[in-house]
């Protein structure tokens, strides 16, 4: 009986040490073959998703919340956080199944609807073969990444657009314009882009391209605010507006080395380079309003700190560091033009600048990741089956193309679908007066 006892209280490790050497082998090979979770990587994820939350809520919503008038604050706070509420319940409820369970190539399956099959002990492969994640930490880092996308969008036609058009438009647009581009770039070798090699590391095409067209073809279906190119339409809060970009400017940095999936020497590479990229942007923007203007302003700053964020955003895994500041010193001089003469061009009155930023920003981003992920350019390496920097170029562009095309019919569809289900926009009176009070019921201020 005390023979039996201690046996069985041997340590497992002492137990194998006495078993036959064939029973060995077959528990070291089963050892092996179990993926690795390490909880640095799971601290790491969490601590991402966590920063992904920051960028949103409260830093995208106060850098348009200090852009709009003081009676649309509210309005422009509001949507935001419903946008991204919305999206992420979306996310769990289909959306993680059709952009990472199986599919085709352009799409995936209602496999894991409702999470079905996703528990505690389920995982999620990361780059590294034979190392892991417990699924739900990805699922809960990929729902933040959906969300913002969504929010970004409603800066585009901020002021004057109806609360009910933006949660309607935000979960046709998530279904059929964001899940798709996300599984054809992100979803292995079993996605379009990403069989193709096409690069983009944290979601240039998939969130910047994919938002600034979304939010493009709002401004032309919702139309011009009252009063825009004969009435001053200057923003109310430019200290909100340098808070929200400094709070975007913290976020990303798991946006983007939360993107390598591990808390590896990777992560720190896009950590490295989400700080340069966006210092060499916000220098540029300012060098070029002081060019053009005279004047460095607080408000070109702010601005020149997201357009190195969202061009940095698919090269930040791939580029080495003096790659990272040529493209956000190159993306931060051209926003400068995509905010003003781009702007004049379409005749769009995109209010907060989604596609003079994160359109533009991201297509030059992705574009210039093809550029310098070129390991004579002190890059990391061209996407599989691309052995020059012209091929990788090409499918860079071939994303782009696909992004803007889909993103634009998808919008486009949505948007007539809204405006006969809800109409688009606020009557003239309420717009006047303010979509604080007519829409919501407040005011940010008392006069």
């Amino acid at each position: 009986m005390c023979k039996t006892l201690l046996w069985t209280a041997l340590p497992a490790a002492l137990l194998l040490a006495f078993a036959p050497a064939h029973a060995q082998d077959a528990a070291a090979a089963a050892q092996a073959a179990k993926p690795l979770v390490d909880k640095g990587d799971v601290a790491w994820m969490l601590t991402s998703t966590l920063l992904v939350l920051l960028m949103t809520v409260p830093g995208l919503a106060l850098f348009y919340g200090g852009l709009v008038r003081s009676k649309n604050v509210l309005s422009v706070l509001m949507q935001v956080l419903a946008v991204f509420s919305l999206i992420v319940l979306l996310w769990v409820t289909y959306g993680y199944s059709l952009a990472f369970a199986g599919g085709n190539a352009f799409i995936g399956s209602f496999d894991k609807l409702f999470l079905k099959g996703v528990d505690k002990d389920s995982l999620a492969a990361t780059f590294t073969a034979g190392v892991s994640l417990p699924e739900y930490v990805f699922v809960a880092f990929q729902s933040t990444f959906a969300g913002i996308t969504g929010a970004l969008i409603v800066g585009a036609f901020a002021e004057r657009i109806k609360f009910a058009a933006v949660l309607l438009f935000a979960a046709i647009w998530f279904t059929f314009a964001y899940l798709p581009i996300a599984h054809m770039v992100w979803y292995g070798p079993d996605g379009y882009l990403f069989a193709k090699g096409a690069i983009d590391f944290a979601g240039g095409t998939v969130v910047h391209i994919n938002a600034g067209i979304a939010g493009l073809v709002g401004a032309y279906f919702v139309g011009k605010r009252v009063g825009y190119g004969r009435e001053a339409l200057k923003p109310h809060n430019v200290t909100f507006t340098m808070i929200g970009a400094s709070l975007l400017w913290v976020g990303w940095f798991g946006f983007n080395a939360g993107s390598n999936l591990e808390a590896t020497a990777g992560a720190a590479l896009a950590f490295l380079n989400t700080l340069l990229a966006t210092a060499a942007a916000a220098l540029a923007w300012s060098l070029v309003e002081k060019i053009v203007k005279g004047k460095s302003s607080m408000l070109g700053g702010a601005s020149g700190v997201v357009a190195g964020l969202v061009a940095i955003t698919p090269a930040c895994g791939t580029v080495g560091p003096f790659g990272a500041i040529a493209i956000g010193a190159i993306a931060g001089a051209a926003c400068v033009w995509g905010v003003h003469g781009l702007k004049r061009l379409l005749r769009a009155d995109d209010a907060l600048d989604v596609f003079g930023v994160h359109g533009l920003g991201g297509i030059i981003g992705a574009i210039l990741t093809g550029v310098f992920s070129a390991p004579a350019l002190g890059g990391f390496g061209l996407g599989a089956g691309n052995d020059t920097i012209a091929a990788q170029v090409g499918v860079q562009a071939l994303g782009v193309a696909i992004t803007v095309v889909w993103s634009g019919v998808v919008s486009v569809i949505a948007f007539v679908i809204v405006k006969a289900v809800v109409g688009l926009r606020v009557a003239e009176e309420a717009e006047r007066e303010g979509l604080d009070i007519t829409t919501h019921g407040e005011s940010a201020y008392e006069s």
